[in-house]
């Protein structure tokens, strides 16, 4: 099999993301380096064997890998074939030099619903406009690397808290159109970002990005039916572009917009 090396990398609208890294490598090895950031590594295809700490470890499909900075790793494909990775290299936002030392410990998580989390996160990073889902599943994924990290009690426990969704929700009413970062809600109502989903999800049973593309499909129906043309009305409810509001459209309604135009009563 000749050698191949396919990568695509970007910088997010994302705070806590630096980078997003997704490669395919048949031979390539890595020399021993080191990164000023966390890397929070999947693998998709094949498999990495890499050394942290002069400590041999290893990423099959079902793993999720987290590396802390400033520690010294190298990578290598593991057999025939090469591996094809996703990666997201993140900032201390949501995980702190404290943790360092269990990460070291213990690299290679095996967490399904990690691993789940982290691929909806590539997916929703990948999406222009999709900012607040990649924010909200960040928060979540942070979360979830803290609790296998954290020694063992050491979690706070989850509690509801229906006034700060309910403040949460107006927020998002407010920004339908303009939208919301998660960080600057969290400023707003003086909560931790993960506290914020969590008492959204919990009053509501929908995630806050989920709520926010219901109320622009919303408004989309409405003035898709006045015959607003499908890129104005993109625009007019605070859709990326009309591919964006293609997707949800027809995830909500399940027809595009097109369609739904055409259906309409004359």
């Amino acid at each position: 099999m000749a050698a191949r090396q396919e990568v695509t990398a970007w910088r997010p609208r994302v705070p806590g993301v630096t980078e997003v890294f997704h490669a395919r490598f048949t031979e390539y090895a890595y020399p021993m380096h080191v990164h000023e950031a966390w890397t929070l590594l999947i693998v998709d295809a094949g498999a990495v064997r890499y050394d942290l700490d002069r400590h041999e470890h290893g990423t099959p499909h079902d793993t999720v890998t987290l590396l802390p900075p400033h520690v010294p790793h190298n990578g290598s494909p593991a057999g025939p074939g090469g591996f094809r990775k996703r990666v997201l290299y993140l900032d201390g936002t949501h995980l702190g030099d404290e943790l360092i030392g269990a990460a070291v410990d213990g690299p290679d998580l095996r967490d399904p619903v990690l691993r789940r989390r982290v691929g909806q996160l590539h997916t929703a990073l990948a999406r222009p406009g999709e900012e607040l889902a990649a924010e909200s599943r960040l928060t979540l994924v942070g979360e979830r690397l803290r609790s296998h990290l954290r020694p063992l009690g050491a979690a706070h426990p989850r509690r509801a808290d229906p006034r700060l969704a309910r403040l949460l929700r107006e927020l998002l009413d407010e920004r339908v159109v303009e939208g919301l970062a998660l960080d600057e809600a969290s400023a707003l109502l003086g909560a931790h970002p993960a506290h914020l989903v969590r008492a959204f999800s919990t009053a509501y049973g929908i995630a806050p990005h989920q709520y926010l593309n219901s109320r622009r499909v919303d408004r989309a129906r409405r003035l898709l039916l006045d015959g607003r043309p499908a890129g104005e009305v993109a625009v007019a409810t605070g859709f990326y572009d009309q591919a964006h509001l293609t997707r949800h459209f027809r995830k909500l309604v399940g027809v595009t917009p097109g369609r739904y135009t055409r259906a309409r009563e004359r």
